[in-house]
């Protein structure tokens, strides 16, 4: 339900602007995963859930995207001004696109997603700058997160001034919510913060999808 004229309650940011160094010569967001380019698996499983969706990427990869999510959902893109600044500058420019006052942050390399867990994400962030999850090992889930887009982006801008990488940097001039493994699994498996970074975790993943049918 819109907010108010040209705004949106809900936003999807898929992040996919990284280099793929891991994984080969091809770019990841784009690779055929079990009959589904990786991509259009993560865009297929945000948009129930969102009013808009926007993919980060560099300029050089908007023509080969658009491919794999030809007859999907709507998309549109926010190009990296300047490339290769890392996860948080991508972060940075796709919430600046957003027109939702909170957007999901996903990874394009995130198939396992679990939509379950964002809806769950986005119902914690309500009045606050952002619901993350963090699992025991005390590792912060920072691209499979939902935050509040004008905030988010100020934050990350202050912290890249100050030459700062980590994306957990932003988060401490934000009032968020940390939502711990106890919580994120009664939405959904651990699965859901599975990334796919070389050609051997592409192919186990494959295999999963292809053998039993399942997306866990």
């Amino acid at each position: 339900m819109p907010l108010e004229t040209g705004r949106t309650e809900r936003t999807g940011v898929v992040l996919a602007g990284g280099h793929s160094t891991r994984f080969g010569q091809r770019d990841k967001a784009v690779a055929d995963l079990a009959g589904t380019p990786m991509i259009r698996r993560v865009v297929d499983r945000l948009e129930p859930l969102v009013d808009e969706l926007v993919i980060n990427c560099r300029d050089e990869q908007v023509s080969a995207i658009e491919t794999p999510l030809d007859g999907g959902p709507d998309v549109m893109f926010a190009v990296d001004p300047v490339p290769d600044r890392g996860p948080m500058a991508g972060i940075m420019t796709g919430l600046r696109a957003a027109t939702g006052e909170y957007a999901a942050v996903v990874a394009c390399d995130m198939p396992f997603v679990d939509p379950d867990l964002i809806a769950h994400l986005f119902d914690r962030a309500a009045g606050h700058g952002a619901a993350v999850p963090r699992l025991d090992d005390q590792w912060f889930q920072t691209t499979q997160a939902v935050y509040r887009a004008a905030p988010m982006a100020a934050a990350c801008e202050r912290a890249l001034e100050r030459d700062e990488r980590k994306v957990i940097e932003p988060l401490f001039d934000l009032d968020y919510v940390v939502v711990d493994e106890a919580e994120i699994r009664d939405q959904a498996p651990l699965s859901t913060f599975e990334n796919v970074n070389t050609r051997e975790e592409f192919e186990a993943a494959a295999r999963r999808l292809a053998n039993d049918g399942t997306d866990h």
